[in-house]
C-alpha cells in the first residue's frame, strides 16, 4: 500500500463518467490518459468518490492485514466501536456484536461514544469561555484534512480538541497501560489517515471500516448464532452515542443551535461544508463554534455496508440511545468522567497547502478555453459535466495537470460531430472512388475487347478500302461509280470508327511536352465553328497554366467536350471553358447551360458507342476517346450534371484533371 493512500482506482471498472471528480470537494482526482487517479497528497479521505461510484471503481484500501498482525502479536488488543454501529448492524444485538468481536481475538471491546462524551465536555467548556474568536469543531478528520490543505488560513481556528476516537484511545491507555493495542472500527476512511497523523499517533494503532469488519467475520466464520451475548467493557458511553448524527455533538455537550444568537452553527454534506468554511474565513459567518461534517452524519460514512436510507439509520441510532437510557448507570458514568477530567485531549494542526485551482495567468487560461472552442463568455456553459463547477476552473485544472480537454462534454460532442462529418465525407469520397474504379474496370475490359476487334477488322478493312478505290478509279459507268462511292465512303467511316476504337483502347502513345494550357484553349476555341446563339467564355484562373501534355491529344479532348456541350444547347446558351490548378494538377473545366445528362445515363457516357444523339449524328466514341486520352495522361475526368429544372439550373460541367509532370512508363 502506498504510504498515505487509502482510496484506489480499479482501472478496468472506471467508465470516465467524472462523477468522482464532481463529488470530490478537494478535486483530488486527476484524469490522465483517460484514467481517473486519486492523488494521495490532495485526498482528504472523505470517501465521496467511493460512495458515488456506481461501478465500484473506487475502493477503500484494506488494513485488515495490519489488524490481524496486532491480534496475532500476543499483546492485548482493544476494539473501539464507533457509535454509528447500530445503523450498520441492525440485525445484530449490541451484546452479540461484542461477543463476536471477542471471538475474533479482541481483549477489550469499548464504545467510542465515551470518547465522544469526553470531547463533548471539552467543547462545552470551549464555548463557555469563548472570547469572540470562533472555532471550528474537529470531530470530523476529513474536515481537518480539508482545512489543512485548502483553507490553511483557518488552521488557527480549528478547535484544539482531539476527535472522540483519539480521546478514547488516550483514556484506555491511561486505564490499561501503554502496552494495550487499540483498533478503531467505524464508518470513516479518514480515520485510517488520522491514526497515522500527529493527532492520532500514540493513541490508536489501526483503523478499519465496518465493511472490513464484516469481511473478518466472514473469513473466520464468526456468526451471531455461534456466540453468547456479552457486555461492553467500561467506561460505558452516555449521550456521546449521538455523535454520528448531525448535531449530536451539541446535544452531548449541552449546547443548542440558537438561531437568534448564532453562537453555534451546524452544517454537513459535501455541498455545504466548503461554502460554510469560505464564509467563515471571509468573516461573513460570526459564531463561537462551527460544527461541520463532510458526510451527512457519520451514519452515512463510506465505510458502511448497509444500504438503508439516512432516516432509517438515524432511527436505528436514536432507538439504541433510548435503550442505553433505560439501563444507564449515571453514577458510574460520572465517576469515569471525573476520573478522566484531567486527561489531556488537546492537539495541534499543520498546514499542508494544496491549493492549485488559482491561476494568475489569465492569458494561459484563455488559450486552454479557446482550444475547447470557448472563445466568448457565452461559450462557457458551466454545465459541470467535466466535474468542475465552471469552465474556467476546468481550464485551470488542465493547466495544472489534473484534467483533460476531453472531459468537456460540449467540446467532445463538437469533436464527435466533426469526426462524423469527416467520416461521412470520406464515405462519400470512397463511394465516388469505388464507382470510378468500377467504371474504369468496365471501360478497361471494353477497351481490351475494342482493341482486339479493331486489330482484327483493321487489316481486312484496309483491303476493302484499297480495292474500292482502285475500282472507283477504273469504273466508267456512272451508276457503278455511284455505288462504289457509297462503298468507299462507308469504308472510310468504318476506318474512322476503328481508329477511334484504337484511341479508346489507348493504343496510341503520349508524347508529352510543356504546353500552356490556357493558350491551347484560346487557339482551339477560336478555330471551332460554334453557333452564334452560344456565348463562349474562356478564362484562366491560375498563375502557371503550363503542364507536360500531348498537345494534339488534349486538343482532341477539348474539341470533343466543347462539341458535345454545343450539341446540348440547340437553342443557344452559355459555354464556359476555364483553366485552374494547384501545385500538382491543372484542371480543364467545361461548363454548359444545356439540357443536362439524366441520372440514369451518367454512368454510361464514357462507354464506346453510347450516344443520345439521333442516328447518323454521332458514333458515341467522342467521350470514350476523351476518356482514353485523359487516362493515358494519368489524369482523371468527371462530370456533374442536372437534367431536372425543378432542382435548379440545368447543364453539365466536365472537369479534366491533368498532372503537371508527365510520368515515365
Amino acid at each position: 500500500m502506498e504510504q498515505g493512500r487509502f482510496v484506489q482506482t480499479i482501472k478496468d471498472r472506471c467508465r470516465l463518467c467524472y462523477t468522482c471528480v464532481r463529488e470530490c470537494p478537494a478535486k483530488a482526482i486527476r484524469i490522465l490518459d483517460g484514467q481517473a487517479e486519486v492523488l494521495t497528497e490532495r485526498c482528504i479521505c472523505c470517501g465521496n468518490c467511493v460512495r458515488v461510484c456506481s461501478q465500484g471503481a473506487k475502493q477503500i484500501v484494506s488494513t485488515v492485514e495490519q489488524v490481524d498482525a496486532l491480534i496475532a502479536s500476543g499483546a492485548p488488543v482493544a476494539a473501539c466501536l464507533a457509535p454509528s454501529y447500530p445503523a450498520e448492524f441492525t440485525d445484530v444485538a449490541p451484546g452479540v456484536l461484542v461477543a463476536m468481536l471477542r471471538k475474533l481475538g479482541f481483549s477489550l471491546v469499548s464504545e467510542v461514544g465515551f470518547g465522544a462524551d469526553l470531547v463533548a465536555d471539552r467543547y462545552g467548556r470551549l464555548v463557555e469561555r469563548a472570547d469572540g474568536e470562533g472555532h471550528i469543531a474537529t470531530s470530523c478528520p476529513a474536515l481537518v484534512e480539508y482545512v489543512e490543505r485548502y483553507q490553511p488560513g483557518l488552521v488557527p481556528r480549528l478547535a484544539p480538541i482531539v476527535s472522540p476516537m483519539v480521546a478514547l484511545g488516550r483514556a484506555l491507555r491511561r486505564i490499561h497501560g501503554q502496552g494495550l493495542k487499540i483498533v478503531f472500527i467505524g464508518p470513516c476512511i479518514a480515520k485510517k489517515r488520522e491514526v497515522r497523523s500527529p493527532r492520532g499517533r500514540g493513541a490508536v494503532d489501526e483503523a478499519i471500516t465496518f465493511v472490513e469488519l464484516r469481511e473478518m467475520f466472514q473469513a473466520r466464520g464468526v456468526t451471531p448464532e455461534g456466540v453468547a451475548p456479552d457486555e461492553f467493557d467500561p467506561p460505558r458511553a452516555g449521550l456521546g452515542s449521538l455523535f454520528p448524527i448531525s448535531r449530536g455533538l451539541l446535544q452531548a455537550a449541552g449546547l443548542s443551535e440558537d438561531l437568534l444568537t448564532d453562537n453555534v452553527v451546524v452544517t454537513d454534506g459535501r455541498a455545504n461544508f466548503a461554502d460554510a468554511l469560505h464564509e467563515f474565513a471571509a468573516g461573513e459567518l460570526q459564531t463561537h463554534l462551527l460544527e461541520i461534517l463532510c458526510c451527512t452524519g457519520c451514519i452515512m460514512g463510506p465505510g458502511m455496508a448497509t444500504t438503508a436510507s439516512l432516516y432509517s439509520r438515524r432511527a436505528s441510532v436514536s432507538r439504541h440511545m433510548r435503550e442505553i437510557e433505560r439501563t444507564f448507570d449515571r453514577g458510574a458514568w460520572e465517576r469515569n468522567m471525573r476520573q478522566l477530567d484531567d486527561l489531556d485531549l488537546s492537539c495541534g494542526y499543520e498546514v499542508h497547502d494544496q491549493r492549485v485551482l488559482v491561476m494568475d495567468e489569465p492569458d494561459e487560461v484563455r488559450k486552454v478555453l479557446a482550444r475547447m472552442g470557448k472563445t466568448k463568455p457565452e461559450d462557457e456553459l458551466n454545465c459541470g459535466a467535466c466535474g468542475y463547477e465552471t469552465c474556467r476552473l476546468h481550464a485551470i485544472a488542465i493547466l495544472k495537470g489534473l484534467a483533460e480537454s476531453e472531459m468537456c462534454l460540449p467540446y467532445t460532442i463538437e469533436q464527435l460531430r466533426k469526426a462524423l462529418s469527416e467520416v461521412a465525407d470520406s464515405e462519400g469520397k470512397l463511394a465516388k472512388t469505388r464507382a470510378a474504379l468500377m467504371q474504369a474496370e468496365r471501360l478497361a475490359s471494353m477497351g481490351q475487347l475494342a482493341a482486339s476487334v479493331a486489330h482484327e477488322v483493321n487489316n481486312p478493312l484496309g483491303v476493302v478500302l484499297l480495292y474500292s478505290h482502285l475500282l472507283l478509279e477504273q469504273a466508267r459507268d456512272e451508276a457503278l461509280r455511284n455505288d462504289l462511292t457509297i462503298v468507299v465512303n462507308q469504308a472510310d467511316r468504318c476506318k474512322k470508327i476503328v481508329s477511334g476504337l484504337l484511341h479508346f483502347a489507348r493504343q496510341n502513345k503520349v508524347v508529352p511536352e510543356p504546353v500552356d494550357l490556357h493558350e491551347l484553349v484560346e487557339h482551339s476555341v477560336r478555330a471551332m465553328q460554334l453557333p452564334s446563339e452560344i456565348a463562349l467564355q474562356a478564362r484562366c484562373e491560375c498563375d502557371d497554366p503550363v503542364a507536360e501534355i500531348d498537345r494534339d491529344q488534349i486538343v482532341q479532348v477539348l474539341t470533343n467536350l466543347v462539341t458535345n456541350a454545343a450539341d446540348a444547347m440547340p437553342g443557344g446558351g452559355q459555354l464556359e471553358v476555364r483553366v485552374r490548378g494547384d501545385e500538382r494538377t491543372l484542371y480543364l473545366v467545361i461548363r454548359d447551360t444545356g439540357a443536362g445528362i439524366p441520372l440514369e445515363n451518367r454512368g454510361k457516357i464514357f462507354e464506346p458507342f453510347f450516344t443520345t444523339k439521333q442516328i447518323g449524328k454521332g458514333t458515341g466514341l467522342g467521350l470514350a476517346i476523351a476518356y482514353g486520352i485523359v487516362r493515358m495522361h494519368r489524369g482523371d475526368i468527371s462530370v456533374e450534371s442536372n437534367a431536372d429544372p425543378a432542382a435548379g439550373p440545368t447543364g453539365s460541367t466536365f472537369t479534366v484533371g491533368l498532372p503537371r509532370r508527365a510520368e515515365q512508363d
